[in-house]
């Protein structure tokens, strides 16, 4: 009699509804991704990069060993290779003019990798890349007229007629800027329409031997990742298609004064780029005033319909943050008071895939579905009636990237059972 029990309940936890979308609401319809070959543990990340720019400074070796313990990575996915090396010796030497292989080299990765991560998307979403009417490329790794959403529209065979955007140079922010403008596109096209985001990058274009006078240099040998990856966005989804994320208000913001914090230039030997050490603190200082920003742009949109959210804990919410590294996401977790939990997603993407600019994003959320399914099933093996709290139906979307630029949405989870919503 326990087990024909056990046996209901465990069916009642499978078969429970998840969130029903809000009609004309944006809603993330699938995510995908794809990365280089070249996998790189970061444990032989130092000798590795010291051998392959012939340097034997051991001040620098010894601050670069430093540098990626702390970054909390334990694996990248990069685009440079022994082969490129072998056949470009230059991008190893200092002072050699090298922007046009960099491009080459670069222009033709991130289109690869952002055609993977797209028909990785499309056929994880079920639909036909004939239904894709907008597209929007994020990236801040090539250079060249027509554009890398151009390029991208040819390999995948888009419609000439397919509406495309292209956001470029807008660093670690770009994937939640890409869902901005996804989220806006979707909302205001005729019904149907279907937009494939895309972001692609690769650390090509910045890489170069280490020098005492670049110490940015390491922390970028450190921490960055290259990958690409990819979301179909509509309104109104139709039977078949799988809703993962509601997409509500939508805010940008940049901080004045704060340009050179996180700052790159185009030169002829690839990007020089460089980040202050201010930045985690100015995130610290800003986030929860932006954060309580989007909450009230959706109040004032919904004229009180969800006035609750105001009064919303942020321990009642989920957090998807783009990890630009560990110390970002600890000075949030101490300034919104969040349990050690709550950024596990995005501390995951950090350890597996680095800081993949633009796309880290895409790979928290697709962590915050797995983590959500993942519970569903347990709940389920468990056949417990009542939700553990761990799943919500609010939380955030953010990211932060050079301006300094602030990126976020206000989202729903439409995974988590219709039972476990937040009131």
């Amino acid at each position: 009699m326990v087990r024909n029990d056990v046996d209901a309940a465990t069916a009642k936890q499978q078969q429970a509804p998840s969130l029903a979308p809000t009609p004309g609401k944006a809603t993330i319809l699938a995510l995908g991704h794809a990365f280089p070959q070249q996998l790189v543990m970061q444990d032989y990340v130092v000798d590795g990069f010291m051998r392959n720019t012939n340097c034997d400074d051991p001040e620098l070796k010894e601050k670069l060993t430093r540098l990626c313990k702390t970054t909390t990575v334990k694996t990248r996915y990069v685009v440079m290779s022994d082969e490129i090396l072998k056949t470009y010796p230059e991008l190893a030497q200092e002072g050699l003019p090298t922007m046009k292989q960099r491009l080459d080299i670069s222009n033709a990765a991130v289109t690869q990798m952002a055609t993977e991560a797209s028909l990785s998307c499309i056929k994880s979403w079920g639909g036909d890349l004939s239904s894709i009417t907008h597209l929007v490329y994020v990236s801040s790794s090539e250079a060249r007229f027509p554009g890398g959403d151009l390029h991208l529209a040819r390999a995948l065979g888009l419609s000439p007629d397919v509406r495309r955007v292209m956001l470029a140079f807008t660093g670690c922010s770009g994937g939640v800027a890409g869902l901005r403008v996804a989220k806006a596109l979707a909302e205001s096209s005729p019904p149907g329409a279907r937009v494939l985001l895309a972001t692609s990058e690769t650390t090509v274009v910045g890489f170069r031997p280490p020098s005492p006078d670049r110490p940015y240099d390491l922390v970028g040998v450190a921490l960055f990742g290259d990958g690409a990856g990819a979301a179909v966005v509509g309104v109104d989804p139709a039977p078949g298609e799988r809703p993962l994320f509601e997409l509500h208000a939508a805010v940008q913001r940049f901080l004045p004064g704060t340009e050179k914090t996180i700052e790159g230039r185009l030169t002829e030997e690839g990007i020089k780029f460089q980040l202050g050490r201010e930045l985690p603190h100015l995130i610290e200082a800003h986030v929860e005033d932006f954060c309580r920003k989007l909450m009230a742009e959706r109040v004032a949109a919904g004229a009180g319909e969800e006035g609750g959210i105001m009064e919303m804990e942020y321990e009642d919410m989920f957090w998807a943050v783009h990890p630009g590294g560990p110390a970002i996401l600890t000075k949030m977790e101490g300034r919104l008071g969040l349990g050690g939990e709550k950024l596990r997603a995005s501390r995951d993407a950090l350890r597996d895939f680095g800081n993949a600019s633009s796309n880290t994003i895409v790979y928290v959320l697709e962590n915050m579905v797995e983590e959500t399914r993942r519970r569903r099933k347990a709940k389920a093996a468990t056949a417990e009636e009542d939700g553990d709290g761990e799943d919500c139906e609010w939380g955030m979307i953010l990211a932060f990237g050079p301006g300094i630029t602030f990126e976020g949405i206000l989202a729903r989870n439409l995974q988590v059972p219709a039972r476990a919503r937040l009131n």
